[in-house]
């Protein structure tokens, strides 16, 4: 069994974007290995194996996405509630042992990308927050050790 993956419409979009991009290569992959193949010995071309293995990667790559499309969630943004800090939810903490305020929306992990303030929500922070009310603190285990957060806002 497969696992759900939580996307908002947006992302499930970009995926299936990705998907038709990834499909529409597999013509010009074909032809360089045809054009490859009839350059001779195959056991000693280089560009036969360079073609097939970008085969490969490609079907890896289409495999992957058709699996995460097939198996996604959507996350209706218009159904959530922000008593508690859910998928979705943007989350305004303050880092105790730090002293330093933070901000970031919690998602799922494709569309996770920290440097934009998108926190997968299967990392350690996330799991931590999920749950939890404006004001409470919590408690993230993370590499380095315990970090202690407070919820100062969470929006949508």
């Amino acid at each position: 069994m497969s696992e759900i993956h939580y996307l908002s419409q947006k992302g499930l979009d970009s995926l299936k974007k990705e998907l038709a991009e990834a499909i529409a290569r597999r013509p010009a992959i074909a032809a360089a290995i045809a054009e490859a193949r009839e350059k001779g010995d195959l056991s000693e071309n280089a560009e036969y194996e360079s073609a097939r293995e970008a085969q490969g990667l490609l079907e890896l790559k289409i495999a992957k996405l058709q699996d995460t499309i097939v198996n996604a969630k959507v996350v209706d943004g218009s159904m959530l509630s922000t008593d508690k800090v859910q998928m979705l939810n943007k989350v305004k903490v303050e880092n105790l042992n730090a002293r330093q305020v933070m901000e970031f929306t919690i998602v799922g992990e494709r569309e996770a990308d920290f440097s934009k303030g998108k926190l997968a929500a299967t990392t350690p922070i996330a799991k931590a927050l999920l749950g939890h009310a404006k004001g409470e603190v919590v408690e993230a285990q993370v590499p380095s050790g315990i970090i202690k957060f407070k919820i100062l806002d969470i929006s949508f």
